[in-house]
């Protein structure tokens, strides 16, 4: 069996992708000799298992099975013996996160993460990490049994709990493994919301402000929230403290569990099998800019403990750099704090005073592009971590991996998709880091991890925040050292619409890397009818009666290689289409002060549309909001999708306002009938309520709650007696939901008080139709982000001739023709382009679109451009026009 310290877990946290760069650092060669680096077509991509539900973590059994826990409750298993997956558990977890005023938004906390104890095969033990359901605002490790496929939940052993609050999103952690003397580890994250400090560190010590202070929790000795927890569990379900922790156990003011602190939000852990030291990715706050008072610009992390530690955060960020003692009542900032000696002096620490020294990262980014390490690229950022691989923890595996990667450490990112592999010097320092398989695409990497086969096994939960992606799936790499495998792409032109729906199915970018002829065959599968077979590599089909397929492209080489990839169609239901119209104002930038006037349109095929009233406007989810720093899109989703509640149930509501429900039930009082409040508690985390009392609406029934008998109702179909249940069932949680705003209207853009203008606005509206019968609901989106129209140089998508300053608040041009980069601006309203620096009057900069010689649209007199009746999106460039130095730092919009 492969332990679970030999397996090595890794990785991690929805998703703004950004181009790499397609070098390595360093040298490419191992240090065993003889080690040479493979072919990356040596390595196929085999999808396992598709269309799952906010997949968290997983964990490989001894005979391939995965076990994996998706955030909203639900644990799966995925058997590679039948190709199937099913649902084998589920948690009752709390997902939301209800503020002082009583509004609820969705969060990242549920069902975290589940390990296999370490003797599993003896014992069928599992441990879980899950937001426990109810009043209580805690977090919860509990050991559980899984026999027979199935998860007991009546086994649970509680070992702890995590106090956190639930005002406030985000930051939750829950990776765990276990090492070779059998300790637990356990990552938390900081529980803190962090929007409101402008990028930087949240440090808020204001009355009632506790969730935007991380003294409270990472930078708190006594607390257990921000850290990386570190027990040995016990056969009776207790826990004993191994030696070596942070604080030895009866140190006053402090937790005896923790072995790192400091953390803000530690995602997967992974252990070297031969050194023992853990490392792990460390997410980082949103800011895009540095500030010589606040502090640096955001960073995500690589980090490596070789013994238990204190890694910074709330104080410091990257290689220890240190963030100022920013005071949030008067906006005034105070020195920075140092390293060798952190105090936490808020009144939200139950801890220590003096902290113990920080350690700095062994790998640190920010959003622009590093100085240090540019290989990581650029944009949204969201570390995750990743294995260590080391050959002798597989046996006889067939799949290992070949010796140029033995002691590499693989790491992966969850809002860059890429996977890197770091080499590291016998101390653990960095030596050199190159791409890892740069085109394989990835979609969200959540959780990674070396299987017993030698298989790399990757979860990935896809393009959005709080929902099922339609591209979260179960994946794993495989090395073949021999005949290679096909690779296999499938694609359509279409994957829902109307009947009759004509499908174009394509193979292209499928291919062979031993040039073998191929051979194609598409499989199209509907419960219920006989598959179809297509012996065509680019097949158009037209299905003529409602429903879901699955359309299955199986590549064969003719030598044993084959590979499949599958992709849903769902035929019967026109996906809606959603979009914003501003009225003649500005799609790029937001002008403070200045009102923007906005109409949501919205046109469904079958359900009509906003401008004929057959789609009510309370069922189109309508938000805006502000982000002060940065554009993290997990924290502004859990407000924005908490719209969607008021929305996604107006349906229902109408549904159940026609009937004659309402005689016998009301939301919170006992009539004739149960309130619908109590039905939802009643029925809250079993699996079959939803499909048993939508049949029992249509029904009728009588018994459960006493003599009244509920009548029949013949006339709703399945699909409307359902959308009653989702609603009703969905009051369990529901407190008070965020008020979605109008279709049209006028909303002037209003900074918070002392926020400096460089955050931005974000325009969603979503629809959700009513679908068919026979045809599943198909939901669209609009997403529309205005910015601030002073735009920092670090935005520039490129640049050449250009230097940078460390920070890269300075971009200096000092030759004729050297030229920065924005990507799609539109200038619609936009009369003057300002640019702010040095030398900028005496040298002159040409602002051209599409390419540094293309269109001529203003050249600068002083330090600025005017324009005259230019409209519509342009990528542009701004040009050195003479030899002579400019240094740039921002260029402004103004209207």
């Amino acid at each position: 069996m492969i332990k679970k310290y030999s397996a090595l877990k890794g990785v991690v946290a929805l998703a703004i992708t950004s181009s790499v760069l397609g070098f390595s650092i360093g040298g490419k060669k191992s240090k065993n000799p003889g080690a040479e680096k493979p072919d990356d077509n040596r390595f196929t991509k085999v999808v396992l298992a598709q269309k799952l539900e906010e997949p968290m973590q997983m964990e490989i059994m001894k005979n391939g099975k995965v076990l994996f826990c998706e955030r909203k409750g639900k644990l799966k298993l995925f058997d590679p013996a039948t190709s199937t997956l099913k649902l084998v558990g589920q948690l009752a977890v709390s997902t939301k996160y209800v503020s002082k005023t009583g509004e609820i938004t969705e969060g990242e906390d549920g069902f975290q993460g589940i390990i296999l104890d370490p003797d599993f095969e003896e014992n069928n033990w599992v441990y879980i990490y899950y937001s426990k359901d109810g009043k209580e605002s805690i977090n919860r490790l509990s050991r559980f049994e899984f026999k027979n496929d199935k998860l007991d939940v009546a086994s649970e052993k509680k070992l702890f709990d995590v106090v956190v609050q639930r005002e406030e999103c985000c930051h939750v952690g829950g990776g765990m493994l276990f090492d070779k003397a059998g300790n637990l580890y356990l990552s938390t994250g900081d529980n803190t919301f962090s929007r409101a400090s402008d990028g930087f560190t949240p440090l808020d010590e204001q009355p009632g402000k506790s969730p935007q202070d991380a003294q409270k929790s990472s930078g708190n000795t006594n607390d257990l929230r921000g850290k990386i927890l570190r027990i040995h569990p016990e056969a009776d379900g207790t826990y004993t403290i191994p030696e070596g922790n942070l604080f030895p156990k009866g140190t006053p003011k402090t937790r005896p569990e923790i072995y790192t602190m400091g953390n803000r939000n530690p995602w997967r852990l992974s252990i070297d099998s031969k050194t023992g030291w853990l490392h792990w990715g460390e997410v980082g706050p949103d800011g895009s800019n540095s500030d010589p008072l606040r502090g640096p610009w955001a960073f995500d992390e690589f980090n490596i403990a070789k013994k238990a530690g204190n890694y910074g955060w709330p104080y410091f960020g990257g290689n220890n750099q240190a963030y100022g003692d920013h005071d949030f009542a008067t906006g005034k900032t105070g020195p920075k704090f140092h390293p060798e000696r952190p105090v936490n002096n808020s009144p939200n620490n139950t801890g220590l005073q003096e902290l113990p020294p920080t350690q700095p990262s062994t790998v640190w980014y920010p959003h622009g592009v590093s100085q240090e390490f540019p290989l990581l690229g650029s944009g949204g950022s969201s570390a995750v971590g990743g294995p260590v691989f080391r050959k002798a923890d597989f046996k006889n595996g067939p799949k290992v991996f070949p010796e140029y990667y033995e002691g590499k450490w693989i790491v992966t990112e969850f809002a860059r998709s890429w996977m890197i592999a770091i080499t590291l010097d016998e101390e653990g320092n960095y030596k050199s880091m190159e791409r890892f398989l740069p085109d394989m695409a990835l979609h969200g990497p959540i959780d990674m991890e070396f299987g017993p086969d030698g298989s790399l096994y990757v979860l990935e939960y896809g393009f959005g925040y709080f929902k099922d992606n339609p591209e979260a799936q179960l994946i794993k790499i495989e090395y073949n050292g021999g005949n290679r495998k096909p690779i296999v792409k499938a694609s359509a032109g279409k994957t829902a619409g109307a009947l009759p729906l004509k499908v174009s199915l394509s193979s292209a970018g499928s291919k062979d890397f031993d040039n073998d002829e191929l051979k194609y065959e598409w499989k199209v599968i509907k419960r219920g009818i006989a598959p179809k077979i297509y012996a065509q590599a680019n097949p158009v089909i037209t299905f003529t009666a409602p429903g879901i397929y699955k359309a299955v492209l199986t590549v064969r080489d003719g030598k044993g290689g084959m590979n499949s990839e599958a992709i849903e169609i769902k035929a019967g239901n026109e996906p809606p289409k959603v979009s914003f119209d501003f009225r003649g104002g500005n799609k790029s930038f937001y002008f403070a002060g200045k009102p923007i006037t906005y109409a949501v349109k919205v046109f469904d095929k079958e359900d009509g549309s906003l401008a004929d009233r057959r789609i009510a406007a309370g069922q189109v989810a309508v938000s805006i909001d502000y982000l002060s720093q940065g554009f993290d899109m997990a924290e502004i989703a859990q407000s924005q999708r908490s719209v969607d509640v008021t929305a996604e149930h107006a349906g229902a509501i109408k549904i159940i306002s026609g009937s004659d429900c309402k005689a016998c039930h009301s939301l919170n009082a006992k009539s004739l009938g149960p309130a619908f409040k109590a039905v939802a508690l009643k029925y809250k985390g079993h699996i079959e309520a939803p499909v048993r009392l939508a049949k029992k609406i249509i029904a009728g029934g009588s018994g459960v709650w006493g003599h009244a008998e509920m009548p029949p109702h013949p006339a709703l179909t399945e699909e409307q007696s359902g959308t009653i249940v989702k609603y009703v069932l969905s009051l369990a949680d529901e407190t008070k939901t965020v008020k979605s705003r109008p279709v049209t209207g006028t909303y002037t853009p209003a900074l918070p008080e002392n926020d400096k203008g460089k955050g931005t606005f974000i325009f969603r509206a979503a629809y959700k139709d009513k679908g068919t019968k026979l045809a599943p609901t198909q939901a669209s989106e609009e997403l529309v982000v205005l910015r601030s129209p002073v735009v920092p140089v670090s935005q520039s998508s490129k640049a050449e001739g250009v230097n940078f300053n460390n920070n890269k608040t300075t971009a200096v041009l000092n030759k004729r023709g050297s030229y920065l980069v924005l990507d799609k601006i539109d200038l619609t309203g936009i009369k003057q382009i300002e640019f702010g620096g040095e030398g900028i009057n005496e040298a002159g900069i040409e602002v051209h679109t599409v390419s540094p010689s293309g269109r001529l649209i203003g050249n600068t007199s002083g330090n600025s451009v005017s324009l005259t009746n230019i409209t519509g999106s342009q990528n542009l460039y701004f040009v050195l026009r003479s030899g002579e130095e400019v240094k740039l730092n921002t260029i402004t919009f103004k209207n």
